[in-house]
């Protein structure tokens, strides 16, 4: 079977490298490896999440709620979070067991014990998050995506605001669509798009 960033126990030895990226208004260096998401380096679709994220002032109460890195791969979006916001409960999930491991590791590497990194069956059930942040894996296929949404756009709090980076090329219109359609109690938007990405962006209201 052909492995992929969303495989549950990628094949093959782990065999972390370095890679230097720009995480919280830095430079910082982080370690990845084959098996997972973006391993060469940090992927133009969640650079360009993290440079449209609104400033936390403009988020209001809910930038002190707990923030969800869903789909973590080796930890970016829940990286620069915690950096930036290191009195903030941060988790970040994966089913891919070597992106829990990666994560982790640099995690422990940035001293950032206050970053959650469990699978999604690990994040108790009373838990709502303030934000969520995610390249989430479109490559999964529509069915399975849906299903992931459905699992965690429900656990947005009141006023809790998502934001999903999606390609255009790989259905950002129709999933914004979607989304819109499925989850009548969030206002649904596009506050950005650059070089092929679409934000979209649902809040609680």
């Amino acid at each position: 079977m052909t492995q992929h960033y969303f495989s549950e126990s990628p094949d093959g030895e782990l065999r972390p490298r370095e890679i230097e990226v720009a995480l919280g208004g830095a430079p910082r260096t982080v370690v990845t490896a084959g098996g997972v998401f973006s391993p060469e380096q940090l992927d133009r679709g969640t650079a360009i999440l993290l440079r449209e994220l609104p400033e936390r002032d403009a988020l209001g109460a809910v930038s002190s709620g707990p923030l969800l890195d869903l789909g973590c791969g080796w930890g970016a979006i829940a990286l620069d979070a915690a950096l930036d916001q290191p009195e903030r409960e941060v988790w970040a999930i994966d089913v891919n067991e070597r992106s829990r491991e990666l994560t982790r590791m640099n995690a422990d590497r940035l001293g950032l014990r206050h970053l959650r990194v469990a699978a999604p069956d690990e994040v108790p059930e009373d838990v709502r998050f303030g934000e969520i942040r995610s390249n989430p894996p479109i490559r999964v296929g529509k069915e399975s995506l849906h299903g992931i949404l459905r699992q965690w756009l429900p656990r947005l709090a009141d006023g809790g605001v998502a934001h999903l980076v999606v390609a255009k090329h790989l259905g950002a219109d129709s999933l914004q669509r979607w989304i819109a359609s499925e989850f009548t109690d969030l206002d649904v938007d596009r506050p950005a798009r650059d070089k092929g990405f679409h934000i979209i962006r649902a809040r609680r209201v």
